[in-house]
């Protein structure tokens, strides 16, 4: 069964860098590094110490508030190093590779199991990361139940990954993740696709939807709110597209295949294309063989609008499935705010002509075109955002800690990344997304 949503606020930002429909494997990668900080809220618990030898599956930490919920080595080799930051906090968990080594059996389990023996399964092997939780964009706590799961199988971000592509081939492994997760939930499992054709559009128990419309139309806090809004005592579960491939095999096979397909994309790669890659894989391995500059382009891990900047010598994190490379932003554009504009992309009509061109692509950088100021109503904002929210003023709720305005204007539903477009746009540069992060965080804090 399958049902339309479309959507006319929003913005498709074309960038140029796109990336072709082609797979390569790039040299493997000498290390593997896990990043707590990945796991939002999430303190770990060590389990083993430095010099200790893995195969993959082996669990490396669990978190300190919820010890069910354990973290797995993605790849067999040695736990070389463990990184401290300020207090002590674990930064960074490096592992020298070793691909000849093992991987743990975990054992088969039908994908039509009771949902208890499911939740174990996924609690045990270390599955449970992948799957969070609105509200507060965190790892979903396993003692409650969603009164729905929403998996988004259609991206609408610039640059990003096409998933009838990465996922071709994985379809036996996508059903058994879907009914799994179907056992765990009364209000089913809701999917976003582009067309008819897509890879989910033929998968059993789940309902999936037609998303039409500009960014952010595939987001899953868009199809959330379309369908299902979150109010207080509510909490619903996402689980990533290619999140769903790792739990699948691990129910078909009994073993964590960390493998995954990632985009190298952007206008700072010279042949942009897929590569075959493992989670916390170096860049390296595939940057340059993509034929990146780390001089002057920056690495992001992840999508360009949601992503985190990287170092060249960095990893990719946990739940990345792009890497882009755009030109570093830098330079100073003199009375750039007074004369027409013809290479930047823009909702505004004034001093700008993008609007003329909607199937241009645009090679933009990181320069942020302005310092940040005090907000700026202009109205643009609700022009991008599709969500049944005021976006200006669930974000001014969030800089004064207004907890009970937060509530009233639907913050038990958003994440970041759902404000990654009014940012964009933002003529007053106002980090939208750190603001809405740290209001969640206050109310994960004050409420629970």
């Amino acid at each position: 069964m399958s049902k339309d949503i479309r959507i006319k606020k929003g913005l498709d930002i074309r960038l140029v860098g796109e990336a072709e429909k082609s797979i390569s494997e790039g040299p493997r990668s000498r290390t593997i590094t896990i990043r707590p900080s990945d796991f939002h809220l999430v303190t770990p618990k060590m389990v083993v110490k430095e010099g200790a030898k893995l195969q993959v599956g082996d669990e490396l930490f669990f978190s300190k508030s919820q010890e069910q919920i354990r973290f797995v080595s993605p790849v067999a080799g040695t736990l070389v190093e463990i990184k401290r930051g300020a207090r002590r906090v674990i930064t960074d968990l490096v592992i020298e590779a070793d691909y000849s080594g093992g991987s743990r059996d975990f054992g088969k389990l039908s994908a039509s199991a009771s949902p208890e023996a499911i939740k174990e399964k996924l609690l045990s092997n270390g599955l449970w990361p992948f799957i969070k939780q609105r509200p507060y964009d965190v790892i979903a706590n396993p003692a409650n139940e969603p009164k729905a799961i929403f998996i988004s199988g259609h991206n609408t971000a610039p640059l990003a990954p096409d998933l009838d592509f990465v996922l071709s081939g994985k379809e036996a492994a996508l059903q058994a993740a879907l009914t799994a997760l179907n056992a765990l939930t009364s209000g089913g499992v809701h999917i976003s696709v582009g067309s008819s054709n897509a890879i989910f559009s033929g998968m059993n128990h789940v309902v999936t939807h037609t998303v039409k419309g500009p960014h952010p139309a595939g987001n899953v806090g868009t199809l959330i709110n379309k369908l299902n809004p979150v109010n207080k005592g509510e909490t619903v579960w996402t689980v990533a597209a290619q999140d769903l491939v790792i739990i699948g095999e691990l129910l078909l096979t009994g073993t964590f295949n960390a493998t995954r397909i990632i985009s190298v994309a952007g206008s700072g790669v010279k042949k942009p294309s897929y590569y075959k890659t493992i989670i916390g894989a170096e860049v390296s391995t595939f940057a340059y063989d993509a034929g990146v500059d780390g001089d002057t382009n920056r690495f992001i891990s992840g999508n360009v609008l949601t992503g985190n900047q990287i170092k060249p010598d960095g990893a990719l994190g946990y739940y990345a499935n792009e890497f882009v490379a755009i030109p570093e932003g830098d330079d100073y554009e003199f009375f750039g705010w007074n004369k027409p504009v013809f290479n930047k992309i823009s909702p505004s009509r004034a001093l700008t002509f993008s609007w003329m061109q909607p199937k241009k692509k645009y090679d933009l950088d990181t320069n942020t075109n302005g310092e940040h100021r005090a907000f700026v109503v202009t109205g643009n904002y609700e022009e991008v955002f599709p969500l049944d929210i005021y976006p200006l003023q669930i974000l001014k709720a969030c800089m004064v800690n207004d907890l009970d305005e937060m509530e009233a204007l639907g913050m038990y539903e958003v994440a970041p990344e759902d404000f990654a477009l009014t940012e964009f746009i933002c003529v007053s540069k106002q980090p939208h997304q750190d603001i809405i992060r740290k209001g969640l965080d206050l109310m994960y804090n004050e409420i629970g």
